[in-house]
């Protein structure tokens, strides 16, 4: 199951290339940010929990049952015939590591809760772990009567995160064929430039009925421009636009119209907006918006340091590949000096003493660009593009040694490295003996690591995770582990003893030992 995993997060890294009230029929996992592109006939919406708000979570200490143990309270049914759409996935159970029935005994709008939490600031590890749940394909669960909840909760986590061509590729293999599934996936083509197949698609499914804008922006795009601002004049003269809509639309169908102010962008602005900005060539930056919006970013129209904080994003999010980070800090010679820039100034002059294989100019550019990475939240993606190759430099000493060998230790290489290096101090051996699984007899050298050396020697569940272990709920086992880690690193340390065990007693010990590493190395302490 180690090696299985290690290759579905592989895998999960490599498809990467004012408050809204919940509407009583909205599904549990709605983003706030959708684009109204279609407008969805009755009797469509996604069902949510009974009363149309989800129930509260179970406080951290307590154990999700009702009486008679961790098994649902009612009989969950489902229909016999055809596929569910929340059996879809990209990752089969013979390359996640992950079992098909991974959501076991669960209930669907339970797991659909758990999966909604927020963990955008997860450590790597586990933040692959994560996606590679999101895009496994497993037995869906008992009582999900076909209606897709969870693929649509997975989806929209996964557009929350950053992992839109993920997404996409999820919709493609499910096949976006509802209203609800086909707005995701119109708002994923628009931040991705793949806007013209997304309006093609809608010209030629009945089932989809596009809102006004929607219409309107498809039109154009179409070069039908008559029929667009056909479409925008009778809406006006109905009513059912407002006057700022109609405004942004006219000046999208009509740009060089003179002295007219920008109404202002509309709060949450959806991709759709962002996109009509765009093509009036008033585009809005994305730093301040989700993170999905970076991805709009990344065409070469956005200019250079607007793709780098893009990817920058991107990469820490663990959407997309560090090979695309690399490209873009080595494209061309900074621009200027401070923030971005020096990044891109440290990230190249290592690279080039890399190249050269020059010893002195490592060890003197390695703590640079390191502190560069730190700064950023980068130090995992540099570890995967440098570790390999910086474990094969033994010239490395002092600072730059301890640096490259702690950057070892993050790369997929740990284990190779922790042999072959010779620990130069405690904390290093501790470091070594986490990376290859044995840590009796070491001394911890700091708090962090005398919260996770327990877990490795005398491990310990709490009531939670028992309960959900011997429910058959090891999916929501696995979000609690990840939930318990986040707890530790925010000043629960036995949330850090128990996460760490809880993924060890499930098979994942090789998730268990990077998050150790990285929990000591990244110094992720709140």
């Amino acid at each position: 199951m180690r090696t299985d995993l290690a290759r579905g997060l592989a895998l999960a890294a490599g498809l990467m290339c004012p408050a809204m009230t919940r509407a009583e029929n909205d599904p549990l996992s709605a983003i706030d940010w959708l684009s109204q592109s279609v407008t969805a006939p009755a009797g469509t919406a996604v069902a949510a929990a009974p009363g149309g708000t989800p129930a509260p979570r179970p406080a951290p200490d307590e154990a999700p049952v009702v009486k008679g143990g961790a098994l649902p309270s009612d009989v969950a049914t489902s229909p016999l015939d055809g596929p569910s759409p929340d059996a879809a996935g990209l990752i089969a159970p013979s390359v996640s590591g992950l079992p098909a029935n991974l959501w076991g005994a669960g209930r669907t709008e339970e797991i659909a809760r758990a999966v909604t939490e927020d963990r955008m600031d997860s450590l790597p590890a586990l933040r692959q772990l994560f996606l590679v749940m999101l895009l496994a394909e497993t037995v869906p669960p008992a009582d999900n009567a076909g209606r897709g909840i969870l693929l649509q909760t997975r989806v929209d986590k996964l557009m929350q995160l950053g992992a839109l061509e993920q997404a996409a590729a999820l919709l493609d293999v499910a096949g976006a064929d509802t209203p609800e599934l086909f707005r995701r996936s119109f708002d994923i083509a628009l931040l991705t430039g793949n806007e013209d197949r997304a309006c093609e698609r809608m010209r030629h499914a009945p089932g989809l009925a596009p809102t006004l804008q929607a219409r309107v922006f498809c039109l154009a795009r179409e070069g039908n421009w008559d029929a667009a601002a056909l479409t925008l004049s009778t809406a006006k003269a109905l009513g059912q636009v407002t006057p700022s809509q109609a405004e942004l639309l006219t000046r999208f169908l009509d740009p060089e119209i003179e002295n007219a102010l920008m109404p202002p962008p509309p709060v949450p602005l959806t991709p759709l907006d962002w996109k009509i900005y765009d093509a009036i060539g008033e585009s809005l930056p994305t730093a301040s918006l989700p993170v999905a919006f970076a991805y709009a970013e990344l065409a070469p129209a956005a200019g250079w340091k607007a793709q780098i904080e893009a990817a920058e994003r991107l990469t820490r999010a663990g959407t997309i590949a560090p090979n695309v980070i690399l490209g873009l800090y080595t494209e061309r010679a900074p621009a200027a000096s401070g923030g971005v820039w020096d990044r891109v100034e440290g990230f190249q002059d290592f690279d080039a003493a890399l190249a050269a294989g020059d010893a002195t100019r490592m060890a003197q550019t390695l703590p640079v660009v390191w502190a560069r990475m730190q700064e950023a939240e980068l130090e995992v993606p540099f570890a995967l593009l440098y570790g390999r190759m910086l474990a094969e430099q033994p010239a490395l000493t002092g600072e730059a040694g301890a640096i490259a060998y702690r950057v070892g230790l993050l790369s997929p290489q740990a284990e190779t490295v922790a042999r072959t290096r010779t620990p130069a101090d405690e904390t290093e051996a501790f470091l070594a003996g986490l990376a290859l699984g044995h840590i009796e007899g070491l001394h911890p050298p700091d708090s962090m690591a005398r919260v996770i050396a327990p877990a490795f020697l005398a491990p310990r569940l709490s009531d939670r995770a028992q309960a959900l272990i011997g429910g058959n709920r090891l999916g929501e086992a696995l979000l609690l582990a990840i939930e318990e880690i986040a707890s530790g690193v925010e000043g629960n340390p036995d949330g850090v003893t128990e996460g760490l065990s809880l993924l060890r007693a499930v098979g994942l010990d090789g998730v268990a030992r990077r998050t150790a590493l990285e929990l000591l190395i990244l110094e992720r302490r709140g």
